[in-house]
């Protein structure tokens, strides 16, 4: 694709992290590996800054290492025809401002609109995947694009040089140790199983820290600032903030700092196992090689139980792996049913099976291309 083209990607950052993390990675990706300049509108900077410490929340403007950054504050304004890029992307059915889609109707040439989705491993994705929608009165047609584990889908979002980068650092036991020291993980916990823990609140944090508090092999729990905050406070006896670190019984669990982006891909693989949430750490996780348990975002009604089968299924490590998601989900009646003592020994003597299959799965989904030049290869079919 030509590297004279622009393209604009919209965000609104619903679920923290998540959103801002996939549009984050994604900007780079298409700016450094494709030569595509890319503005990324953002409406909470305050979160963008929690994972890329060179933000400026005060910035109406910016640029951020070759990407430039807009500040989203209104649907409002006016837009021309020179202002719209050549590719426009809304992140998981934002609404862009409608000044801005009146001047994409009077570009002499119709920029590319994409809808980027969440990802769902769910079958019917692949129905939907690169359908068009006319806009009811502009002379504009969206596409519904796809993340996804198959080759009728997008693919996953996958950078050049990253699994030798990671090779490279989990084959230096200095860097590794070097980089939980810069977090304040000290030798004795690091000698123990380590576990990166990133959930949204509900997840029965406090039922999973007892488990581990009475069980026999030592763990250490690496917990970000700000994520499950309450049983973290509780557990500590003390405000959940970085450095604050406490142990009972086999389990010690501390507080990091919040790592930027860049940081949290060294995290996961430092760690033996790791909980991930939404959509940008999940996907990261599967790239990491190591046991992971996802904590998939609730929605009404339980649909959100649907889609964690489906994913199951499609992992297909079964078993331990897949008992404890589904009552760490709260499936097969909530949390409390679950007998965490018993899931966790389960989970634990299956984690050298589950992570040696990790780079089979790897493969599978590698073989589908990465979402970035899936991407890009779509918006040159319809340019």
């Amino acid at each position: 694709m030509s590297t004279s083209l622009s393209l604009d990607l919209f965000c609104k950052v619903v679920d923290n992290f998540g959103d801002i993390g996939i549009c984050w990675r994604l900007a780079r990706q298409l700016q450094r590996e494709h030569g595509i300049a890319v503005t990324l509108w953002v409406d909470d900077m305050r979160t963008f800054q929690r994972i890329c410490p060179q933000v400026d929340m005060a910035a109406e403007r910016q640029q951020v290492d070759h990407i430039a950054v807009r500040h989203w504050t209104s649907q409002e304004g006016e837009f021309s025809a020179a202002d719209v890029a050549d590719i426009v992307i809304e992140f998981f059915g934002c609404d862009i401002p409608p000044g801005y889609i009146a001047a994409m109707a009077q570009r002499p040439e119709r920029p590319v609109w994409l809808n980027l989705e969440g990802l769902s491993a769910e079958e019917w994705v692949e129905g939907c995947h690169s359908l068009p929608s006319r806009h009811p009165r502009l002379p504009l047609t969206k596409y519904f694009f796809f993340p996804g584990f198959t080759e009728k889908t997008g693919g996953l979002m996958y950078e050049r040089g990253l699994e030798a980068e990671r090779l490279a650092f989990i084959s230096d036991p200095a860097a590794v140790a070097a980089f939980l020291s810069s977090l304040g993980v000290r030798q004795t916990e690091a000698a123990a199983m380590k576990v990166s823990l990133f959930c949204y609140p509900y997840a029965p944090v406090a039922e999973l820290f007892a488990a581990w508090c009475g069980g026999e092999q030592p763990v250490t729990c690496l917990v970000p600032e700000g994520v499950a905050s309450d049983a973290v406070a509780h557990f500590l006896g003390q405000a959940a903030v970085p450095g604050a670190v406490r142990s009972e019984g086999a389990l010690t669990v501390r507080v990091l700092p919040f790592v930027p982006q860049q940081d949290y891909d060294k995290l996961l693989w430092s760690c033996d196992l790791n909980f991930v949430r939404g959509e940008d750490s999940w996907v990261r996780a599967q790239w990491a090689g190591k046991s992971f348990i996802w904590h998939i975002y609730a929605q009404d009604e339980n649909l959100h139980h649907k889609k964690l089968r489906a994913f199951l299924q499609r992992y297909a490590a079964g078993g331990a792996l897949d008992d404890f998601s589904l009552c760490w989900n709260g499936v097969k009646g909530g949390a409390s049913a679950g007998d965490w003592p018993a899931l966790w020994q389960a989970l634990a003597m299956a984690m050298p099976e589950i992570s040696a299959k990790s780079s089979e799965w790897q493969q599978k989904i590698l073989a589908n291309g990465d979402l970035a030049a899936n991407l890009t290869k779509f918006c040159a079919s319809l340019r």
